[in-house]
Formats: structure tokens, sequence, C-alpha cells
């Protein structure tokens, strides 16, 4: 259970029209981000799939069956919010139990499902705190154990971690990684943060302004962008794109090569360019070169410990079979 289909979906506010005529299949048990820029319908996208919006035309069916217009609380689909949208005055099993108690199961069925959700999430020391004495990760895990006990065909997550800081964001995408191989139940996460989508996806669905630019796993949009938009969306630091005559070399309007595919030398190599800012993580460094006659800045991404300062000149070589290139209506060229 858990196969969503999207079947020629449109929304409209108004005279205004978000999401074009849209297709795609979300097959059982995958984990499935809609990731994209602010404004480019993926949270829309999601309210329409959980029936929080009206689809303007076309048919969203969940396992083979027409849910267009079945209400949300019909269409067996949990959805965890940015908010927590926990009862304060309610312990964490409480919290927890309140979708079993508002169904009428008996205490007995109820206590079963909340302590094997809570034995899911870590969650089994915490149940009788009330969510004013839990961290925000903590939070967090008792929203979606509300989800978990209702046993639904998919969870739906609207950017469910925007409000943590960001060693909990790490922590909780692992949290949601280990739920979703465990439950192998459908998921759809809504994110702006390409990090999250590549790390936690099966399946990455790319948006811009409601039109789905690609789909496919992470390593597929990472190494085979379609256009310049994905191109440049995908991958942290983003990928260098670059026009003019360097790209007419190559016979393509725009050319791109990821900071991670460029060799580095204080004395020889296919471009130079005078470095300005360098960001030093440990391992890595991120150097950003400018005077390249490329672009205004080329970023590089090497070693942690290179010697190299500020205002040095550097020489860049692109990885040749590394490189990619796109026409001039962005499509990829193969």
């Amino acid at each position: 259970m858990g196969q969503i289909t999207l079947d020629k979906v449109t929304k409209k506010f108004g005279d205004v029209q978000v999401i074009p005529p849209l297709d795609l299949t979300i097959e059982e048990g995958e984990f499935v981000v809609f990731v994209g820029p602010s404004g480019c319908g993926k949270s829309t996208l999601l309210r329409l799939i959980a029936g929080l919006e009206d689809v303007s035309s076309g048919q969203i069916r969940i396992d083979g069956k027409d849910a267009t217009a079945i209400p949300p609380s019909k269409r067996g689909l949990a959805m965890v919010f940015q908010s927590y949208a926990l009862y304060p005055h309610m312990s964490v099993r409480k919290n927890i139990a309140f979708p079993l108690r508002m169904a009428g199961l008996s205490k007995e069925e109820q206590d079963k499902k909340v302590m094997a959700a809570a034995s899911v999430l870590n969650l089994t020391d915490y149940l009788e705190r009330k969510p004013g004495q839990l961290s925000g990760g903590q939070r967090q895990r008792v929203a979606i154990g509300r989800s978990i006990v209702r046993e639904p065909a998919a969870f739906l997550f609207d950017e469910p971690l925007s409000n943590l800081d960001a060693a909990l964001r790490v922590n909780m995408r692992l949290e949601i990684s280990e739920l979703h191989n465990s439950l192998k139940t459908t998921m759809i996460y809504v994110t702006h943060d390409q990090v999250e989508a590549m790390t936690m996806a099966d399946k990455i669905v790319v948006l811009r302004a409601g039109n789905i630019e690609q789909v496919g796993g992470p390593l597929e949009l990472y190494q085979r962008p379609r256009n310049t938009f994905v191109a440049g969306f995908i991958g942290s630091p983003k990928m260098n794109l670059i026009e003019g005559t360097e790209a007419a070399k190559h016979n393509a309007k725009t050319i791109g090569i990821r900071p991670e595919h460029i060799g580095i030398s204080p004395t020889e190599g296919t471009w130079k360019g005078r470095i300005g800012v360098s960001e030093h993580l440990g391992s890595d460094t991120f150097f950003h070169v400018h005077d390249t006659g490329l672009a205004d800045t080329i970023t590089v991404r090497a070693g942690g410990e290179v010697n190299l300062r500020h205002g040095n000149t550097i020489y860049l070589t692109p990885e040749a079979d590394k490189m990619h290139r796109f026409g001039a209506d962005g499509l990829r060229i193969d």
C-alpha cells in the first residue's frame, strides 16, 4: 500500500496557475523528496496530495483509487508539518495516542500502538513528560509518532526540520531515514535544502515554478543533470556554469564543472585566477577564485591542508571527462 499517482494535476489560485499540468508516480515504499527554491510549488503539491488544497483539474490516485474528491481524513495519509502542533497540556503518551482516541480504539490497543511507536522513535523514557520538557528534536519525534500510530499508507513531511538547529537537523535526517528503512512506508518529503534531498531520498523531484525539471535518484541528478537549472541547484557547493568563448570551444552554450572536479596548482594549469575568499572546513577547503575571465567566481573544492591564501595566483585544470555541456535551450548535450 502507498502508491500515489498524479495524472495531469493542476492548481490555480484565481487566475494564477501555480501548478501546470503535472504527471508523477510515487511507488509504494519509496522515499521521495520534492525540492526546489522558495515559491516553486513543492508545498502546494504536497497539500494537493494530502487533500488540504483542492485540485483545479486532473486526478490523484492512491493505490489505484481515485482520491481527488476524498477528504483528507479519508485518504489514509499522515502529514507532519514544520510546526509540531503538540498539545502542551498533554503528556507525550497522550499526544501520540490522540488520533487513536479520536478513532475510538480501546485503551489497551492505544497503549500497544503508543509503546510500539515510542520504541521506534526512542521516546519510551519520555512518555510522561510534557512537550515543554522536551528538546526540539524530541518534539518533532513526538509529532512523527502521532503519525506512525495511524499506520498510514504514506507519510507527508512539509519541511519538518526547518525549526531545528544545524546539529539537530543532521540527527533528525538520520532518524527519519532510519524510520523509513524500518517501516518501509511511502514517504514524501518537502524541502528547499538540496543536501537533505541528496542524503535522504530514493527519488528526487526537482521543481521550478510548478514544473518538474527532473526526476531521478540522487546520483543520477548529480552525475547527469537534465538542464542548467538542475545542474546549478543539485550539489554543494553548486556547479560552476561557464558561458562565452570557453563554452564555445566545447560546442556548447554553457559548460558546467563541479568544484570537486577541478584540480589546482600554484604554478600551472588550464585557467589562471586569483584566490578570493577561502572557506576552511577541516577536511575540505573551498576556494572562490576570481579574474579567470570565465565567470565572476569559480568555486573549487580542495583538501583541507592546501597552503594557499587570499590574493594568491592559482591555476585550475578541469577534469575533461567530468565536464557537462548544455545547449542554448539550457538542456543537456550528450
